[in-house]
């Protein structure tokens, strides 16, 4: 019998504890042995709750048990978290989390202290909820050369631009319905402004590419600059604008990583990628690319990805998971400016005579004098100048997959 602690009991710990006892007898026959629910830390009270016996508020009482073996950790942050992980993983016992924010920033010391003290330290739920991806990365597709892996990390920003696209809705009235629906939080800035995606982009570059990626590193631009008027020219071109994280490995030693707006096709398979739905996209030398698809996230398919580390956990507590990175920074960083694409430009009339300068520009809309179109490949630096010199209201990246 294993003994499992969870830290918070927000919407994914709640539904680590039902997952566990729903599928009690599916779980014990997977793992080989039972999990019994411990403990369940966290600073409410839940009076009446069907485990009201096993909450607690004291930390130090799971630090210190022997008996515990698996702690999950769904607090979120960097505060108690990193502590109480940290702290747990010191103590012997295995971690699992959800926690991108923490696995994006602390997630090589972590490991390197798991390692040390030979426990696992396993994070499938904290990019993609239910979507399998950490464990096909380090383990299916473990005899590929890795050369890039980007996607639509995020469903909430993802269900804004389905709403746009589809329904003809502003920013504002999306994010409003995504929040009515509980796609969204009271607060949706870590969604729209593309935090959420830098984080899960750096775990799996991280991963990916063997060297940590921070956050900080990672130049981020959300979808508040994304108009009606430039989806329906997308669309019309037959294109649609996504959210996309993007790691590229540039070099031998060199990794690049950024989270912005792509015009993609709208018939290619991340086209049609639609509404809280997640999409991840992996290149490897010997696989060629391969897309992971499914609910991004949610109470239970999160749940799902966290139990199922649980039970790794389990199956690996004398041999553990071979999971880790070597530590990263700005020396191995490339700066995601300096890579070639071609860009989607909307710029007002009076920009005829200019845009006749520009070479291999592609027209897609003329409208009130006014003109939207793609360049020909250029870095960023290159299609920021041009949009300044043209009073562009409008610049993105063209994913031509």
């Amino acid at each position: 019998m294993v003994h499992v602690a969870i830290l918070g009991f927000g919407t994914v710990g709640s539904g680590v504890a039902e997952v566990l006892e729903t599928n009690e007898e599916r779980i014990r026959r997977n793992a080989a042995t039972g999990f019994e629910l411990k403990y369940i830390l966290d600073v409410r009270d839940f009076p009446g709750h069907p485990y009201a016996s096993r909450f607690i508020k004291d930390f130090a009482i799971i630090e210190q048990d022997p008996d515990v073996r698996v702690v999950v950790e769904t607090i979120g942050g960097t505060g108690v978290a990193y502590d109480f992980t940290k702290r747990c993983l010191l103590a012997g016992k295995d971690v699992v989390t959800s926690n991108k924010e923490l696995v994006a920033t602390h997630g090589c010391e972590l490991l390197a202290i798991a390692k040390e003290k030979n426990l696992n330290y396993l994070f499938e739920a904290s990019v993609g909820g239910g979507i399998p991806i950490i464990r096909p990365i380090s383990q299916c597709l473990a005899a590929n050369e890795l050369d890039e892996i980007y996607g639509i990390l995020n469903g909430t920003s993802n269900y804004v631009l389905t709403q746009m696209i589809a329904n003809g809705l502003s920013l504002e009235t999306a994010v409003k319905q995504a929040q009515d629906n509980g796609y969204a939080e009271a607060d949706p800035t870590a969604d729209i402004e593309g935090h959420d995606a830098a984080r899960k982009i750096c775990i799996l570059a991280s991963l990916s590419f063997g060297r940590h990626i921070y956050p900080d590193l990672v130049p981020t631009e959300g979808i508040t600059n994304v108009t009606l008027e430039d989806v329906s020219i997308a669309w019309n071109a037959g294109y649609k604008i996504k959210l996309l994280g993007r790691g590229l490995r540039v070099s031998n030693d060199k990794v690049s990583c950024y989270v912005a707006p792509h015009l993609i096709r709208k018939e290619s398979l991340l086209g049609n990628v639609e509404d809280v739905n997640n999409a991840i996209v992996v290149r490897g030398n010997a696989i060629g690319s391969v897309m992971f698809y499914g609910a991004g996230a949610g109470k239970l398919p999160t749940a799902s990805a966290v139990v199922a580390d649980i039970i790794d956990c389990a199956k690996h507590f004398k041999a553990r998971k071979y999971i880790d990175w070597e530590e990263g920074g700005p020396s191995v960083f490339a700066d995601p400016d300096t890579l070639k694409t071609r860009w989607y430009l909307r710029v007002p009339a009076g920009s005829g005579e200019v845009l006749e300068t520009v070479s291999d520009a592609e027209v897609l809309d003329e409208k009130n004098g006014g003109t939207a179109f793609l360049t020909g490949e250029m870095d960023a630096k290159a299609a920021r100048a041009l949009a300044g010199k043209l009073s562009a209201a409008s610049i993105f990246r063209l994913l031509e997959d």
